[in-house]
């Protein structure tokens, strides 16, 4: 309250002391002394109008910036900012922040000298006063502002200072006032700068999180290089083949085609897209046909995968995951061997593809282990987020039942490896 009471006096004293001078000139000037009566009016006139707006900038001072302080109320700003940038990375911020001012007008920046100087076209927020209509004081009105920036280099940030205020002399604000525009060009610059530099942490962030899941995925298509052929099924169908050409050279001969079907499916592919579910059943059925050939009659296999299905994508080697381990932890542990089912359906919007067995079964331990059912969460996380799911539950009577859901239409961003 002292604050602005002062503020007022001090105006009021200095536009009081004009306009006696100006009275005193005009009564012995102009009317030599025979002042008419009406005249001894207009001094106290022009003070109410003079009070009026001083008022009018102070009420606006509280407006833009909530409080009134000595600082506030004063035509000529100056703010010290630290920004966590190098010196050159500050300019070209502060330097855009500048030019994006409305009314922003005559920019001139000194890269070296790492200045910025601007002129700001005014804009008043009130109807022209009477200052502006009295053309003989037009000497105390000002149509621009002006900004100065400075930034000083430092270890590893550079400090802003930052100077806004009227294109006149200082004098001048002993009887002039701005309407707290050059606070508010000082709080914009201010503002500016402070999203700016939060949209660049946002930016980097983002950048660094992307860079995480991008070495996960990585990660997760390697681990699954390593999953796809099983060093053992290879060795045993080959060993198993070689026996056959023997005993029965019609079942190796068609032993060695599946193995030929499934490991050209199995080789990386260079391409990056997505799998189909008909690419991956074929790719199963291979497999599961030489399964077949080793275990006879203790093998048996359901598929029930509707044609329209075939084409919609599919993570790749996630289902061939699934049979691989129903065969070896479910059927082939098991005396009398069982079935086999894979079967795919498509509900809202989503496609969901169930491995089941009969066979032994889990147990106790449902969530899964090992490297293949780690791959498939993992892969299923990375390419598709919450969009996908993948459920490992017991089987009725015996055996589990492992489902993978993800979206009928292909995500942006899915990959394979």
């Amino acid at each position: 309250m002292f604050t602005t009471l002062w503020f007022i006096i001090r105006a009021s004293i200095g536009w009081g002391t004009l306009i006696l001078f100006g009275t005193i000139l005009i009564t012995n000037g102009i009317f030599r002394n025979h002042v008419p009566g009406e005249f001894i009016f207009l001094p106290f006139g022009l003070m109410g109008l003079v009070i009026g707006i001083i008022f009018s900038h102070v009420r606006r001072v509280r407006l833009i910036a909530s409080k009134v302080t000595a600082s506030t109320l004063s035509n000529r700003q100056r703010r010290q900012i630290e920004i966590p940038l190098e010196a050159n990375e500050a300019f070209e911020l502060v330097d855009a922040a500048i030019r994006d001012l409305p009314g922003a007008e005559d920019t001139e920046s000194a890269r070296d000298s790492l200045q910025i100087r601007a002129k700001i076209k005014r804009i008043e927020p009130y109807q022209a006063n009477f200052v502006a209509e009295l053309k003989v004081l037009d000497f105390l009105t000002t149509k621009r502002n002006q900004i100065l920036a400075t930034i000083t280099p430092g270890d590893g940030i550079g400090s802003l200072t930052l100077i806004c205020e009227p294109e006149r002399p200082a004098w001048t604000d002993l009887f002039l006032v701005d309407n707290g525009t050059n606070l508010e060009n000082a709080e914009a610059i201010t503002r500016a700068i402070t999203r700016r530099i939060a949209e660049r942490r946002r930016k980097e962030k983002a950048s660094a999180a992307e860079s995480v899941t991008e070495k996960e995925l990585t990660v997760a298509k390697l681990n699954l290089l390593h999953a796809q052929v099983e060093p053992h099924f290879l060795y045993n169908t080959l060993a198993s083949a070689q026996l056959l050409t023997r005993a029965d050279p019609a079942a190796a001969d068609q032993m060695l085609g599946n193995l030929i079907t499934y490991l050209r499916h199995s080789l990386p592919r260079t391409e990056d897209t997505a799998s189909t579910i008909g690419e991956e059943l074929e790719r199963s059925i291979a497999y599961l046909d030489i399964m077949k050939i080793r275990m006879g009659a203790r093998l048996n296999i359901q598929i029930q995968v509707p044609a329209e299905l075939k084409a919609l994508p599919f993570p790749i080697m996630m289902l061939q995951t699934l049979v691989e381990n129903a065969i070896k932890h479910g059927l082939e542990p098991k005396t009398g061997g069982g079935t086999i089912w894979i079967i795919a359906r498509q509900h809202e919007g989503n496609v969901a593809v169930t491995v089941a067995d009969d066979g032994n079964g889990l147990g106790t331990e449902i969530g899964g282990t090992g490297i293949g059912l780690k791959n498939v969460r993992e892969r299923l996380r990375l390419a598709h987020g919450n969009a996908a799911g993948f459920v490992l539950v017991g089987n009725f009577p015996s055996g589990v039942a492992a489902t993978i859901t993800v979206p009928a239409i292909k995500i942006k961003g899915e990959q394979h490896a």
